[in-house]
């Protein structure tokens, strides 16, 4: 929909929202009107180079022509029908993300938080069942961030600092190690830990690659302990990192793993794979979902997955990946620059705001994320240049070299 059509002015869009919506997001002022590969277009038809991908969605490039047209061919067959007749979309995803990723058993999702979640209580229901009532506890890492929902919120290692703040009591069994460090995960093992549970990249913890120590390290830990590794590629799956799944990276294998955000395309999906051992704890009626397995989500996702493999976009994200950490490395007033492939981010040091960062470069037409005061994290389309990298090293530069005159 265009504002054009709509009869109201930029202004009163922004009230409407404004006056009905709850307000739990920091805005730019522009109107999403258009989106195409490597930008989105305002109201205005002004054109902005986009780094952050809706946070790692649209790694195809946005509104990729294979993605929509599959939406579209989809909504004009089946649009919904819940999970009790077989729809096509839904059973080739899944033969798709289990034979490309190796693992044995897939569940559909809306999110990654529900996958999360998803992820959580399977873990659970595997270890009381096999191992006795009290097996249930699961070690994350500090500073993690697994999502919103009580399950993911309580496993996020973050008590008190973001989303966890004003909903305690939080969900029980949960203890936090530092990331990266293996002898304090070891440490907070007991015999009623079940699971591990681990991004690859913390992102929103500031985007921090695991070590190859750390995750061969818990592979061989939950294999001593009879315990699960479960990892979290929300942000990092799908050709993010460089490979198709970050675990891939580092050549372990979990067994149970989550993934969303770019599997969709732009269209809400996620989902869990898991080994066929530890995928018997679901059986009818332990989980359910309405929506999960969506038909135009499954369409949108399996064209999606096809272009990231097929145009070999993990390929694209290690090259891309390593030519713009280097350039980063020459921006003023930097204390370090961190990734994995095409999951960047930039710390400065104390002079700069981060959030000042992300809004001059907005009004400069790139458009970037900040976490906390100090790091903007970058997750740009996988399609992405060494053209576009360039431009966008520019204006962030441009942007702290005002900010700090």
């Amino acid at each position: 929909m265009r504002l054009a059509d709509t009869g109201y002015t930029k202004e009163e869009i922004m009230g409407l929202v404004e006056k009905y919506m709850i307000d739990t997001y920091e805005r730019f002022p522009m109107i999403a009107e258009r989106a195409k590969d490597m930008y989105i277009y305002d109201e205005k038809g002004e054109a902005y180079l986009d780094f952050y991908a809706g946070i790692a969605v649209n790694s195809a490039g946005n509104c990729n022509e294979k993605v929509v047209a599959a939406v579209k061919d989809q909504v004009e067959d089946v649009m919904h029908t819940f999970n009790y007749p077989y729809t096509i979309p839904q059973a080739l995803l899944a033969e798709k993300i289990c034979t490309t990723i190796g693992m044995d058993k897939i569940f559909f999702q809306n999110s990654g938080t529900e996958a999360n979640e998803a992820m959580i209580k399977m873990a659970r229901k595997y270890g009381v069942e096999k191992y006795g009532p009290q097996r249930y506890n699961i070690v994350t890492a500090k500073n993690s961030f697994h999502g919103r929902s009580y399950g993911s919120m309580s496993a996020t290692g973050q008590p008190d600092n973001g989303c966890q703040i004003g909903f305690n009591p939080i969900v029980p069994g949960f203890v936090y190690a530092e990331f990266n460090n293996l002898e304090a995960f070891k440490a907070a093992v007991t015999e009623n830990t079940i699971a591990i549970m681990v991004e690859p990249v913390q992102g929103e913890g500031g985007v921090h690659p695991a070590t190859q120590e750390f995750m061969e390290g818990l592979r061989k830990l939950c294999d001593e302990k009879n315990m699960l590794l479960l990892l979290d590629e929300v942000q990092t799956g799908w050709c993010r990192t460089g490979a198709v799944m970050s675990y891939m990276n580092y050549g372990v294998k979990p067994d149970i793993v989550s993934m969303a955000k770019a599997m969709g395309g732009g269209m809400p999906i996620g989902a869990i794979c898991a080994t066929a051992e530890v995928a018997k704890a679901f059986t009818p009626g332990s989980h359910g979902t309405t929506f999960g397995g969506h038909p135009v989500s499954c369409a949108a996702s399996l064209a999606e997955i096809g272009e990231l493999l097929d145009r070999d976009l993990a390929g694209n994200a290690r090259k891309m990946g390593s030519y713009f950490m280097e350039k980063l490395k020459g921006l003023p007033h930097l204390k370090e620059v961190r990734g994995q492939g095409l999951l960047v981010g930039v710390e400065f040091d104390d002079s700069v705001s981060a959030t000042e960062v992300k809004h001059k470069c907005f009004d400069k037409k790139l458009l970037i994320t900040a976490i906390g005061s100090s790091t903007i994290r970058m997750v740009p389309p996988l399609i992405v240049t060494e053209e576009d990298c360039d431009k966008a090293v520019s204006i962030i530069r441009e942007a702290v070299e005002e900010l700090t005159a």
